[in-house]
């Protein structure tokens, strides 16, 4: 196992990583009301004492009443919860590690009765679940616009408090990805329609943080060609089309890609060794993460179910880290489960590797 570039520094802008292992976001809902506990700024340190380069913090919600599912997911505004992510900061600093929040809405994904301001529909760009699944009125574009605000505060917020960047959670089927998706964009305005419209939303939201921050200051975009409400949808059914979805989302200021895959070892395109990650930073020339079943044999989906996964050897995602197919390696349930994996990984301690139980899993964001 040859490990010496996954235990190698990585820069990016004012990031600086002492290696190549992220903590994926992984949602949990232990924040009550939404205000980051001290128990969630230990649960951050020991992922970072055990040897993970850079945190991803779980999903958390952006100022925008109908952005959250659940009272106790952590929110990103307020003085109260700002004030408990700046402790989870602190700790994680101290602990020599670097820390990002995934600024979150979760769009039509949430259910409005069980979840805040009941009274309130969900909010979606043609209020769509899934294609032909309606269950809210399209948003209106003073709704667009004021979501668009709220992402740049948040990213206003987290440079204040010392975060080390942010990222922007495009994927699997929320809000953000929903403009993506045609099937849940059925607009005919200029927030929806061709592909370059149905990324508006995304690219007005980049351009609103990189305003309201730095240019030296980190914006990540992770995005899936799958959805949550289908497992086989897809975004880019080619490289040519992949290409004109990420160039201007590139062009708009993302730094780095994180590329979710329900299994990172499967290739993206026929004909083609790359995986997503692979793709594109091949086609953006922007550092890539790579995430999807790391260290264990089934992808996540087995685990809502409370089935347990088995570890997979790690040689072929060291192999393509070498070949400089992908940057970054986010690492998720397996860091769940032990949060010093990335120190036994490094110490070749790999037969204390646990195990994954899927009892154990939080909802994945």
């Amino acid at each position: 196992m040859n490990k010496t570039t996954l235990f190698s520094d990585f820069k990016c802008k004012s990031l600086s990583l002492d290696n190549r292992i992220v903590m994926a976001p992984m949602t949990r809902q232990f924040s009550p009301n939404g205000i980051p506990t001290p128990d969630v700024a230990g649960y951050y340190k020991r992922r970072a004492e055990g040897g993970t380069g850079l945190i991803i913090t779980e999903g958390t919600t952006v100022n925008d009443k109908v952005a959250t599912m659940d009272a106790n997911i952590p929110r990103f505004h307020g003085e109260q919860a700002l004030a408990g992510w700046k402790k989870v900061v602190e700790e994680v600093h101290k602990a020599g590690g670097k820390i990002m929040p995934q600024l979150w809405h979760v769009g039509m994904a949430r259910v409005a009765e069980k979840a805040p301001y009941p009274e309130l529909p969900s909010a979606g760009p043609s209020g769509l679940f899934k294609p032909g699944k309606q269950g809210a009125e399209p948003m209106s574009v003073s709704h667009i616009e004021s979501v668009i605000e709220a992402f740049a505060q948040a990213a206003s917020d987290a440079k204040s408090i010392g975060m080390d960047g942010i990222e922007i959670h495009g994927a699997h089927g929320y809000l953000i990805d929903q403009f993506f998706w045609e099937g849940t964009n059925q607009r005919d305005d200029s927030w929806g329609g061709s592909m370059e419209n149905r990324g508006r939303f995304a690219i007005e939201i980049i351009k609103a943080i990189r305003a309201s921050t730095d240019p030296d200051f980190p914006i990540i975009l992770r995005y899936s060609q799958w959805k949550q409400q289908d497992y086989t949808a897809r975004l880019a059914t080619t490289p040519k089309e992949l290409e004109q979805f990420l160039l201007p989302l590139s062009d708009a200021g993302v730094d780095i890609f994180h590329c979710s895959q329900r299994r990172y070892w499967e290739n993206e395109f026929e004909g083609s060794e790359l995986n997503l990650a692979g793709w594109t930073k091949k086609i953006t020339g922007k550092p890539t993460i790579t995430v999807g079943s790391v260290g264990l044999s089934d992808d996540f989906f087995g685990a809502f179910k409370g089935q347990d996964s088995s570890t997979r050897s790690v040689d072929d995602l060291l192999e393509r880290l070498d070949n400089k197919e992908f940057d970054l390696v986010a690492v998720g349930r397996a860091l769940l489960q032990d949060p010093n994996w990335a120190n036994k990984i490094k110490e070749n301690r790999t037969e204390e590797l646990a195990t994954y139980s899927g009892k154990a899993l939080a909802t994945l964001s």
